[in-house]
């Protein structure tokens, strides 16, 4: 029996992703790991014991602002100094690839929206909307419509899922 041409790409598309799909599960495994840090921020700044203001002299602290979260971010907690996820935040976006260096690769894993904090709070929490234009044809891409990022001491996080595994990844600031 012959099979038509389009029904032969489309089983070698099934098959290529088949393939593909353990080795996915395979690198995020590695690419995860746990990690974090406890650190309370401090003022050195003295204090006048009765008034609560700066001492005269007293280096002055400027008032806390919103961290700046734009620019490139690498995946701080892989397992592997090779294959790790890189993140890339500009104009309203966030943009998440797999860096793939054992298998000589680079793939998309997420484009979405990215609400940058408005204040100095210690933690920044947004839900990213996936751009399905930039996302519905790559392979490796997660399909979920949203997906959830926390920034906090220094490091975006947010949970990666292949075939109902899950890992948290943490990024830091290049």
């Amino acid at each position: 029996m012959r099979v038509p041409k389009n029904i032969n790409g489309l089983c070698q598309d099934v098959v290529m992703k088949k393939l593909l799909a353990p080795i996915v599960f395979v690198a995020a495994l590695a690419l995860t790991g746990c990690g974090g840090t406890d650190t309370a921020p401090t003022s050195n700044a003295p204090l006048a014991s009765d008034e609560g203001k700066p001492v005269e002299g007293a280096p002055v602290e400027e008032a806390p602002q919103a961290p700046d979260l734009t620019g490139d971010w690498k995946q701080s907690n892989s397992q592997s100094e090779i294959d790790f996820m890189v993140a890339t935040i500009a104009d309203g976006a966030i943009s998440i690839d797999w860096e793939l260096g054992s298998q000589d690769m680079t793939a998309v894993y997420w484009v979405g929206t990215f609400d940058a904090p408005t204040d100095a709070t210690e933690s920044h929490t947004w839900t990213s909307q996936r751009d399905e234009a930039a996302t519905d044809t790559a392979l490796m891409a997660s399909t979920v419509d949203t997906k959830e990022f926390v920034y906090q001491d220094g490091l975006i996080s947010y949970t990666v899922s292949i075939q109902g595994e899950s890992a948290t990844v943490e990024l830091t600031k290049n």
